[in-house]
């Protein structure tokens, strides 16, 4: 297999590793800096590197475009433009929005990995990084059906657990739980340093709590600067609710509510254990066969239906009939009640299914 690889940084670099060195493939290249592109070369992630896109992804069966968020659409645009008609094009952007608005090509699956480290550059790469990590796709009604499932497989292969979600959910939930916390990590060391300034006297050691909270804080402007701006409506959305909640709080204490500060941390443990109980959530795997129409989107209707319900799709395949007019999708689900859960979803949706 051929992957090609747009922009040789952090994750594209963990891209090409991965592809590599998991699957076997061949993988070229491309990045505006010749530096990066060395550098790639020498860590292995790459078999060759090119001088512009149209190279880079000639022949290639999937492409990933890792380049920062605001630059998405056009090179996403020029990719599909010298890739093949069979090749599925993926990116691996913090926000999806944008990118998915930009083209109605059946070849491109907007992707975003829940993966990555505090230190960018292709130097820091490794092929293990997807290992478990959630890896969000947003098809569309427009999507092709066998590329999405190819797609699929690269990511089950790089160990990743790929979720079908549309993109205005995604960067809803994306400014809750990623960006947010990123703005609330550089505002709680603003504050420490201002305490610092005024105080005119060393900041005394920092506890475990800060260093947790602040890990994220002043990470590259290069890359974080595009998000805050791609997501901006949702972002500013969450951060209001944030300071309301913040209100409450200090409501609250002004108050001398020792009886609803406790109900409020007793529920934040709650909630966090079920946060966690979903995320490592598993079982046994229960195979659904459902017969479909070959039409575009058929298969990104199943994927979203499933994902705006909680139920992870494990594994899937195609299995087209000979005439290519329909076919059966086999459909893996981990634990029986989410399987019971799937089933009744896809009969929902007027295709017959069963359990294999």
């Amino acid at each position: 297999m051929k992957v090609a690889v747009v922009g040789v940084g952090l994750i594209g670099g963990s891209v090409a590793l991965a592809a590599r060195e998991r699957l076997g493939a061949t993988v070229s290249g491309y990045d505006r800096s010749a530096r990066a592109l060395r550098s790639a070369v020498e860590r292995g992630a790459l078999d060759r590197a090119c001088d512009d896109i149209a190279g880079a992804v000639a022949g290639a069966e999937a492409v990933f475009v890792a380049v920062p968020v605001e630059d998405l659409p056009a090179a996403v645009s020029q990719v599909l433009e010298a890739a093949g008609e069979d090749c599925v094009v993926t990116d691996v952007g913090s926000t999806k929005r944008a990118v998915v608005a930009a083209t109605d090509d059946p070849r491109f699956v907007g992707g975003h990995p829940l993966a990555g480290a505090e230190s960018a550059g292709v130097e820091h790469a490794r092929a293990d990084l997807f290992e478990g990590a959630a890896w969000y796709l947003t098809p569309t009604s427009n999507t092709g059906g066998i590329l999405y499932e190819r797609l699929h497989r690269l990511l089950r292969g790089f160990g990743a657990r790929p979720a079908a979600i549309d993109a205005d959910t995604h960067d809803a939930i994306l400014a809750t739980v990623s960006h947010v916390p990123h703005v609330l990590a550089n505002v709680l060391v603003a504050q420490a340093a201002e305490e610092l300034a005024a105080g005119g006297e060393r900041l005394p050691a920092t506890g475990p709590s800060f260093r947790d909270a602040t890990r994220v804080a002043g990470a590259s402007s290069s890359i974080w600067t595009g998000i805050y701006m791609s997501n901006a409506d949702a972002l500013a959305n969450a951060i209001g609710r944030t300071i309301a909640a913040l209100e409450g709080v200090a409501a609250a204490l002004g108050r001398g509510d020792s009886e609803w500060l406790t109900d409020w941390n007793d529920a934040a443990a709650g909630d966090r254990r079920r946060l966690l109980e979903a995320q490592l959530g598993g079982g046994e795997l229960f195979e659904l066969r459902a017969s479909v129409p070959n039409r575009p989107g058929v298969i990104a209707e199943l994927a979203l239906e499933l994902g705006r319900a909680g139920v992870n799709i494990a594994d899937m395949a195609l299995y087209p009939a000979p005439d290519m007019s329909e076919g059966v999708v086999a459909l893996w689900i981990a634990g029986d009640e989410p399987a019971v859960r799937a089933e009744e979803l896809v009969a929902g949706l007027g295709f017959p299914v069963a359990r294999a």
